[in-house]
């Protein structure tokens, strides 16, 4: 089989093909490799790559593996990259900071425990902002990542070396993490499907703190629900070195043949009665995908509110985030005198704007992060899902940081223009981005996100199934390859 063909192969068909000795182990990452060398100092997407030989001879032992009747799992001899957020053995965990480039990693995070027993091979990093900080791929250490469709613009953030790994086949499936859309945000931007499970789904850890760390999350990136929904099915479970993980649950949520989106009652939430800024066009293609899931036999109810106070949400959520935040960013400041020189203002006003909190404000917060969790309950006693679109703007230039205005409304935080992540995650409620459409030029992506109930992963994965099944002519769209030029002009850090 040519290679491209290999790289071709959505994650469970090249699972098939490898446990049928149809591929070996060994052609599947010569493949991958080959790719990503051709195309990868285009886009940096792949960071901290390990060796060819080194691979190469981890995938011939999964092939002897084979030969004496032996599997580790559904991910065997697989390549996987690891978001650098991730800790992985043997490779820097570096969060995209210079402070942090030789913090090798001593052992796995749960996570990569989890693919690597299912049989996947670690060949490196996938690229990130800076601490994760802002939906936007770029850092002083690698560069920026190009988004897929188009490298002159963003391809989201933080998991965005993850999603342009997906989309332009450097990856059969990818992982990642979201905080503020992580991993819906690049998913949308890239025409892939980026998982947000619910809050303990996905185990998160080791870390320093094990209960408040709620924010953040774990999960699955993929071109298909199944491929996303079996790798969520490795990532997910119970460990008790992360207390507040969810015990309960399917041991598959690979929804099944025949998922539909009949009879299904979505909320269509758009702009929120304008309170959340967006681009002309971003409302139109979602409204079209949901136009198409309509025509599936879905309800749609266009609702303007959330029956909370969405200036007030927005506060708690500053400082919830700076709270989580600032100890990371702390953490490095010992590291060296001129720490906060190499450190991206962005992280420095999370760090700074944390000195002034109180645990009495903390905790009046969390009483909004509460109210807002039962105003959203309450919906889904009418409702099956939520949708919103996945970001507030098209990918912008590759040069631009972030936003500073969206429709001639001045942006007042370098994330505000990602107001329309931060319901599911502070209400630790499962969302997944699907593609959604094009922008009028046809190169960028635009996703729509859909929030689903509480705990109800695989519900959410049914539906996004369904929606997918209706549109095979926009799920089979792919970018365009890079040109001998394009594909040798490394991108200029920024």
């Amino acid at each position: 089989m040519a290679a491209d063909a290999i790289t071709d192969l959505d994650a469970i068909a090249l699972s098939r093909a490898i446990h049928a000795r149809e591929l070996s182990c060994v052609e599947v990452m010569r493949a991958y490799l080959e790719r990503i060398h051709r195309l990868n100092v285009r886009f940096t997407a792949i960071v901290n790559l390990a060796a060819d030989d080194v691979l190469l001879g981890q995938a011939a032992a999964c092939d002897a593996e084979l030969a004496r009747g032996a599997s580790r799992g559904w991910m065997h001899g697989m390549p996987q990259a690891i978001k650098d957020t991730g800790a992985a053995i043997g490779f820097a965990t570096t969060y995209g900071s210079p402070l942090l480039k030789d913090a090798v990693a001593r052992s796995d995070s749960i996570m990569v425990e989890r693919m690597k027993a299912a049989g996947c091979i670690v060949i490196g990093k996938t690229n990130m902002p800076e601490f994760g900080l802002g939906s936007n791929t770029y850092n002083k250490l690698f560069g920026p990542t190009g988004n897929a469709w188009d490298p002159s613009v963003s391809a989201g953030g933080s998991s965005g070396g993850a999603a342009v790994c997906l989309a332009q086949r450097l990856l059969p499936v990818a992982d990642g993490s979201d905080f503020m859309g992580s991993l819906r945000n690049p998913g949308g931007w890239n025409h892939v499907f980026g998982l947000r499970p619910s809050q303990g789904r996905v185990p998160y850890g080791p870390v320093a703190d094990v209960w408040l760390r709620q924010l953040g999350a774990e999960g699955p990136m993929a071109r298909t629900v199944r491929d996303l929904a079996q790798l969520l099915s490795t990532q997910a479970g119970y460990d008790a070195r992360a207390p507040l993980s969810i015990a309960q649950g399917p041991q598959s949520f690979v929804p099944g043949p025949q998922a539909s989106v009949q009879g299904r009652r979505i909320a269509w939430l758009g702009d929120l009665g304008g309170h959340l800024a967006t681009e002309p066009g971003v409302i139109a293609v979602c409204q079209q995908a949901l136009q198409d899931m309509a025509g599936g036999g879905a309800h749609i109810e266009p609702l303007t509110t959330i029956g909370v106070d969405l200036d007030r949400v927005w506060q708690a959520w500053l400082l919830w985030r700076r709270a989580l935040v600032a100890p990371n960013v702390g953490a490095v400041m010992p590291l060296r005198p001129d720490a906060r020189e190499h450190i991206k203002p962005e992280a420095l006003w999370e760090f700074d704007q944390a000195q002034q909190l109180s645990a009495v404000d903390f905790m009046r917060a969390s009483e909004t992060r509460s109210r807002l969790y039962a105003a959203l309950l309450a919906l889904f006693e009418r409702f099956d899902a939520l949708a919103l679109p996945v970001a507030q703007v098209w990918p912008f230039p590759i040069e631009q940081h972030w936003p500073k205005q969206i429709a001639g409304r001045t942006m007042d935080t370098y994330h505000r223009w990602m107001e329309t992540t931060i319901y599911a995650t502070f209400a630790g409620l499962p969302a997944i981005s699907v593609p959604a459409g094009f922008h009028a030029n046809g190169r960028w992506p635009m996703g729509l996100q859909l929030i689903g109930r509480p705990l109800g992963d695989a519900a959410l994965l049914e539906l996004a199934a369904g929606y997918e099944a209706l549109v095979p002519e926009r799920m089979a769209r792919r970018p365009p390859e890079p040109s001998a030029t394009d594909a040798s002009s490394a991108n200029v850090s920024a």
